[in-house]
């Protein structure tokens, strides 16, 4: 059965996910440019994610939507499990939002020229004033009344375990005194680990966990650590037990 899904995923999924990308890379860097960059940069993407997901056969199942409000802003942070994180989110949240995502990704043909279209924030840690443009652009998109969401532990696991939180994320929060919503991703490790890119997928179930928004009870650096922590609990309190407990990525 494995190697029938390999020449599954050869003949029919990858001509069709690379049609679906470029299709989806013109539809959002275009339709953006044009005008309506609420729609065009988010729904394209969006159901590119589920087609993506879907070809591949991989079931989803999503929990607590129901905790997020209409009309609010909100920061998500999410464990980075893996590649297909990005599927699963920008398929499954059900939330208009924007990325911050790695710099590097603007390099990728079609793909980067879309994220920089719909305006997805990329991640400039080469000096102080391209930090501070980072997230003056996230600032901004906030206050316009976007979400975003943020990977903190700011690289993939290499063992599928969680590594250490970044206070960017939370700091931005802070000084904008928006709910942070921790977003707890599993399954992405074991159908694509970053050992592992551009190998076959594996067949695995994807599920994601929204867990309830952590308010801030106040402004500064005690709000900062609080709302860290309580999201890191959030999130580790739903991973898999096989990938429960810290362990520290070597890149991060």
């Amino acid at each position: 059965m494995k190697y029938l899904y390999r020449v599954y995923q050869l003949i029919i999924v990858l001509p069709l996910a690379l049609i679906a990308t470029i299709i989806t890379a013109l539809t959002v860097a275009i339709g953006c440019s044009l005008g309506g960059g609420h729609f065009w940069g988010y729904y394209p993407g969006r159901w590119w994610s589920k087609v993506i997901i879907r070809m591949l056969l991989l079931p989803v199942k999503v929990e607590g939507r129901q905790h997020l409000e209409q009309g609010q802003s909100y920061v998500f942070v999410a464990n980075h499990q893996g590649a297909f994180d990005i599927f699963l989110i920008y398929g499954y949240l059900g939330r208009n939002f924007k990325w911050m995502m790695k710099q590097s990704l603007r390099k990728i043909p079609l793909v980067g020229w879309a994220c920089e279209k719909s305006h997805q924030i990329f991640v400039n840690k080469h000096g102080a004033s391209k930090i501070k443009k980072t997230y003056d652009d996230a600032r901004l998109i906030l206050q316009q009344g976007y979400s975003v969401t943020v990977f903190p532990e700011g690289s993939r696991t290499f063992t599928g375990h969680m590594g250490e939180f970044r206070k960017g994320a939370f700091a931005l929060a802070d000084e904008l005194q928006l709910p942070v919503v921790p977003l707890t991703i599993n399954g992405s490790f074991n159908v694509m680990p970053r050992m592992r890119d551009g190998h076959f997928v594996c067949w695995h179930p994807l599920s994601l966990t929204i867990h309830q928004p952590v308010y801030p009870v106040g402004q500064g650096p005690d709000n900062i650590q609080a709302t860290m922590s309580q999201a890191y609990d959030a999130v580790m309190s739903s991973i898999a037990p096989e990938y429960q407990g810290f362990v520290e990525n070597p890149d991060q």
